[in-house]
């Protein structure tokens, strides 16, 4: 049966740099939640809290509602999947795979001796067999006998997956799996994973820096910026509803435009109207693909013109990396595929439009405010003549 974590208020410190700053997380039973976010936001640190590798300074780690904090990492109860594979170069990968259970299972003189060892034949026999099950399961049945050094990166994370999972642990924890991987293989490897854990039905928390993974992959996200969790939610609602402009510039690739209110008010007249809703400082954000190049069908749209910096063409979009004429505020917009290639960009000038119910609003600290009442319509005749 799958368990539940309970993370309340944790605080470590390493002399007087706090790298988490209490934080706190419910986990639900079976869910797979990854913490994801940039280097040093103290998401590996908290793992590692979780795990008992490290121990925290504040706070409190329960499962299943009972406090773990006083437990050895052996005593949790949870299994790890590291970034490096973690694997013993020296066995072969039925016996890295089988190490769990042995260790569980048979005494040090079994373990050591091998074959040789003449007892405890049945449980020897139990084991063997449960690592060809499990090694099915990853596809490694026909691997056993080989190496970790004769085999792909994606072969070895599978088996320290299989050792992960030949425990049964109430809990999976994975620290950047797939970090060490090419393209084309994290790809494969997400699909397994995101398999594995319907499959199992088990509680997996996950650490990424990788968006993708993150948004891919989870039940859950819990984005974390210098030591706090920022905004946990699904993926997407972390997209389409960012409750902080952290989350905004973050999620997504590119992330959102962010726009003064200043700038704003220079897109038409429906800029100028948005822009004096808000009579204290607000900060305005726009998803690239929400810009759309041209000009609108309808009044009341947000009216600009963009000097192109540069052009990406992704196959399956393009972006447009600008700058707004009359503000200089950088600018970015995802058009579809092909759409480049039908611009008239000689000029190096592109019209462009957005709705502005599309414009999230935050506040000068950066918290999401609530989006006034329906978009103001502006005049047709008031629009601005690119």
């Amino acid at each position: 049966m799958a368990s539940s974590l309970t993370i309340s208020n944790v605080v470590k410190r390493y002399g007087s740099q706090t790298t988490l700053k209490g934080v706190s997380l419910d986990v639900r039973p079976g869910e797979f939640m990854t913490l994801v976010g940039p280097s040093g936001c103290g998401k590996s640190t908290l793992l590692r809290i979780i795990a008992g590798l490290l121990a925290q300074d504040a706070g409190q780690i329960s499962v299943d509602g009972q406090p773990i904090d006083a437990l050895s990492p052996a005593a949790r109860d949870m299994a790890m999947v590291f970034q490096s594979y973690a694997l013993y170069p020296h066995m072969s990968v039925g016996e890295n795979i089988a190490l769990p259970l042995q260790t569980r299972h048979l005494p040090l003189p079994a373990r050591l001796l091998g074959r040789a060892w003449p007892f405890h034949g049945a449980e020897k026999r139990a084991i063997r067999e449960e690592v060809a099950r499990v090694a099915d399961q990853v596809e490694l049945g026909h691997l056993l006998n080989r190496r970790p050094a004769a085999l792909s990166g994606g072969q070895r994370q599978r088996v320290a997956l299989a050792r992960a999972i030949i425990r049964k642990p109430r809990i999976f924890l994975m620290d950047e799996p797939l970090s060490n991987l090419d393209a084309r293989l994290r790809v494969q490897m997400r699909a397994e994973i995101s398999a594995l854990h319907q499959r199992l039905g088990a509680t997996f928390i996950y650490v990424t820096h990788d968006q993708t993974e993150a948004m891919t992959m989870s039940s859950r996200v819990a984005l974390m910026m210098e030591g706090e969790i920022v905004q946990c939610d699904t993926p997407a609602r972390l997209y389409a509803d960012p409750q902080d402009l952290r989350v905004a510039q973050f999620i997504g690739s590119p992330g959102m435009n962010v726009i003064g209110a200043d700038d704003l008010a220079l897109w038409g007249e429906a800029g100028a109207l948005l822009a004096a809703d808000y009579h204290n400082p607000v900060q305005f954000a726009l998803r690239p693909e929400h810009i759309h190049a041209g000009l609108p069908d309808r009044p009341g749209a947000l009216v600009t013109r963009l000097r192109i910096e540069r052009l990406e063409d992704l196959g399956h979009s393009g972006l447009v990396f600008s700058a707004d004429v009359q503000s200089g505020a950088k600018v970015t917009l995802r058009l579809a595929p092909g759409a480049a290639q039908a611009l008239d960009l000689s000029s190096g000038l592109l019209p462009v439009h957005a709705d502005p119910a599309d414009a999230l609003v935050f506040d000068a600290m950066g918290k999401r405010l609530s989006s006034r009442a329906p978009a103001h319509k502006a005049q047709s005749g008031a629009m601005l003549h690119v």
